[in-house]
């Protein structure tokens, strides 16, 4: 199941890094799709450290903004 979460991952960030690069309509639309689609899957597959990571990596960037934007509004 690893190795499978691992590769849905990694279709999940290609397909965005292609969705963010791309200037059709059409292509950033499906790359998008599958790029959520595909990280669902990792979501459901995946082992719950990685899950966790998944999750975590996220929410500790937001709070480090949160943090550096609060700073900035008290000085």
């Amino acid at each position: 199941m690893l190795i499978l979460s691992l590769m849905t991952l990694a279709i999940a960030s290609g397909s965005a890094f292609v969705s963010l690069n791309v200037k059709e309509e059409v292509i950033k639309a499906a790359m998008g799709c599958t790029a959520v689609l595909s990280f669902l899957l990792t979501l459901i597959c995946a082992p719950w450290l990685l899950k966790l990571t998944i999750v975590a990596i996220p929410l500790v960037i937001l709070d480090r903004l949160n943090n550096k934007t609060t700073e900035k509004l008290t000085h």
